[in-house]
């Protein structure tokens, strides 16, 4: 097929012939592609970055021809922080601070925690499972009802019952406290501008700040156990609630807000009857992540004795048990899955109009009411037969198979498979002919050649303040005193997101070009998307040894899902008239693909881009566990040690890293508009 010509349908405008073409536009002479190009921002920025770079590179190689970062400008932190180390330990249990503030916080948690673990215990299994299965069929319908009972179902015949149960109830209060911080947070960002300005900074760090990364400090000052677990919980999960808030209030329709204050209505009426209920799909899109980013941390807030669900993959984990870490994974995975439909199902049902005779959210107390009491006689029958946990009897061991399974591949795919080689030989393929070249050529640039790279690729996809940051980021490594280990896991994270980039694009497109793979790859994607990062872990250290290969495996299988998902909601959501007009001129599918669907997606596609390399961070990081190595080990160590000053300047450098990273792949018009 020939290639679309816009001369075949572009009328003439010779001024010979053409009179709209005569006067000052005739006589103007054509910019030439010369100076088209000259004129374009891009070359703009190259040019003065060429003119910056001509005159300080030579200034700086003269000064420090080493190129490794000078130790001149360096601060050594560990002194103060090894000295608020100390005094946190020797105060813990004496100053007012820890006794009235901190000790009574932690008080609530517990008591919260408590409670709701005994209020479950209390119902039993029938009781939780039936209260649960009625509240998805009042908010969500039956399909979702189904979907819950079966979910519960399956976490007693694994055996999880009990750990499902103190699970969910550290994840009551630490999404309750997430979603009442976060909407605080939101609402005063959502209605000052100032406020807006000062929070979205330390939100876009809180949204690259891996969980390792603070677990440290909240282990300092509230220790191993429940209440540091939720805090760190509400930490991670408290952001996304409070930036979509923001972004719902900012974006309420200006046309109905006037029409409101027309009406007189102070400006607590127009909060409660325009502001919130215009923002409620933002609303509920932020509680819905809140849950998912809240049980994503049930596992690593298990390292610090979050317990539950969390304490069963870590320990499967140290012994490299895959039946384990399944068998304790998949009811964290269910339980993400019964959450995040109830939620939006019930999110929709809210938005809808009331039909006659139509199932309603709330269709009157005396549906509930007995609800409530088909949940109380089938609690009073469960206690009366004795069974208030599932009956050990009811449960299916899945451990052995899984991990028969496990050494059935180990034994035929780790090394020895004819042509292709096992996973040990591609291991050792990626680290020696892309990590390892990777991480010395990083290792190798003269550091201001690696801040003027970050400068360049900032400044082309943003402005002199994104490119500012992210050069301020990377000198804050240098100055921590820790650039080797950050080139070391910057090498990491890029060798995994181009492997991740690469194919999540062309499974994106492959699905968005097919319904049928699309909806045979969704519930795969929703697992996967949900699953702990550490369960991970497991089966790539079985299949690929320890080291760095692992990790960068767990990276990919971790970050894929959501670039395959955004890549083909992007691809999708094109314009149909631009598509049937390329149709219309004749176009194939792969000129309809690169000339007119690429292209227009491009805003999605560098979002998949973006979100690709934090989640890939978010697991490189935790790789530390398995040989990794560079900062994350830093952190694992300062964690397991109490050494506060290594575990605090790694987290610190991780959040450096993260905040370049995301500076240089989310352009300032994505920010933009998020702000406005």
């Amino acid at each position: 097929m020939a290639r679309m010509s816009a001369t075949a349908t572009r009328p003439s405008t010779d001024p010979a012939t053409d009179p709209a073409a005569t006067g000052t536009a005739a006589a103007e002479p054509r910019p030439s592609l010369l100076s088209s190009a000259v004129r374009s921002p891009a070359a703009r920025k190259l040019a003065v970055l060429v003119v910056i770079a001509a005159v300080l590179i030579p200034l700086a190689h003269a000064k420090w021809a080493s190129g490794s970062w000078p130790h001149a400008l360096t601060v050594d932190v560990s002194g103060p922080l090894g000295d608020a180390s100390d005094w946190i330990l020797d105060n813990r249990d004496s100053h007012w601070i820890f006794l009235y503030f901190f000790g009574h916080i932690s008080n609530v948690i517990i008591i919260g925690v408590r409670a709701v673990y005994v209020a479950l215990l209390a119902l039993g299994w029938a009781g939780v499972t039936a209260g649960l299965t009625l509240i998805a069929w009042r908010v969500a319908g039956v399909r979702i009802a189904v979907t819950t009972l079966v979910s519960f179902a399956i976490c007693g015949l694994l055996g999880m019952w009990v750990p499902t149960m103190q699970t969910l109830a550290l994840m009551v209060i630490a999404v309750t406290a997430s979603v009442v911080i976060g909407g605080l947070l939101g609402l005063a960002g959502g209605l000052s501008e100032w406020a807006f300005r000062v929070l979205r900074p330390v939100l876009d760090t809180m949204q690259v700040l891996p969980a390792f990364a603070y677990l440290l400090p909240v282990v300092m000052i509230f220790g191993n156990g429940v209440p540091g677990a939720v805090l760190a919980t509400v930490i991670y999960a408290a952001p996304p609630m409070a930036r979509l808030t923001a972004l719902g209030l900012r974006g309420a329709d200006a046309g109905v807000l006037e029409a409101v204050t027309s009406l007189g209505a102070t400006w607590r009426q127009r909060l409660l009857s325009a502001r919130l209920p215009l923002a409620r799909k933002e609303l509920l899109l932020g509680i819905n992540q809140t849950i998912m980013m809240a049980l994503s941390m049930a596992v690593i807030a298990s390292v610090i004795g979050g317990g539950g669900l969390g304490d069963r993959v870590y320990q499967a984990l140290s012994s490299v048990d895959v039946g384990k870490a399944l068998a304790a994974g998949l009811p964290i995975v269910l339980l993400a899955i019964v959450m995040d439909r109830t939620i939006g199902t019930a999110g929709e049902r809210l938005g809808e109009p009331p039909a006659e005779g139509g199932h309603r959210l709330l269709r009157g107390w005396p549906a509930w009411a007995g609800a409530a009491a088909v949940t109380a006689v089938i609690t009073v029958v469960g206690r009366l037969t004795g069974s208030q946990t599932w009956p050990t009897g009811w449960t299916v061991a899945i451990e052995e198979p899984v991990n028969q399974f496990k050494e059935w591949m180990v034994d035929h795919l780790y090394t020895g498979v004819p042509v292709v080689g096992g996973t040990a030989d591609w291991a050792a393929d990626y680290v020696k002919w892309i990590l390892d070249p990777l991480r010395e050529g990083l290792q190798g640039l003269p550091w201001y050649a690696v801040l003027l790279i970050v400068a360049a690729l900032a400044w082309l996809i943003g402005t002199w303040g994104t490119a500012l940051t992210a050069t301020a980021a990377m000198a804050a490594i240098g100055v921590l005193g820790v650039w080797e280990p950050s080139m070391d896991t910057l090498s990491q994270v890029l060798a995994a997101v181009f492997v991740t980039l690469v194919l999540g694009f062309a499974i994106g497109i492959w699905a968005a070009r097919s319904t049928r793979l699309e909806r045979m790859m969704r519930p795969v994607l929703d697992m996967f998307q949900t699953m702990p990062q550490f369960v991970y872990l497991i089966p790539v250290v079985a299949l690929f040894g320890v080291g760095r290969a692992p990790a960068a495996a767990a990276a990919i299988v971790y970050a894929l899902p959501a670039v395959i998902r955004i890549t083909t909601q992007g691809i999708r959501n094109v314009d149909p008239a631009a598509l049937e007009s390329a149709r219309s001129l004749g176009a194939t599918q792969g000129q309809q693909l690169r000339q007119v669907q690429l292209p227009l997606a491009r805003p999605a596609l560098l979002l998949a881009v973006n979100q690709g390399v934090v989640l890939v961070l978010a697991v490189v990081v935790i790789g530390g566990l398995v040989g990794s190595g560079a900062l994350g080990y830093d952190v694992l160590f300062g964690l397991a040690q109490g050494d506060l000053a290594t575990g605090l300047v790694a987290g610190a450098a991780i959040v450096c890293l993260g905040l370049m990273l995301d500076r240089v792949t989310q352009p300032t018009e994505r920010r933009d508009r998020k702000g406005a």
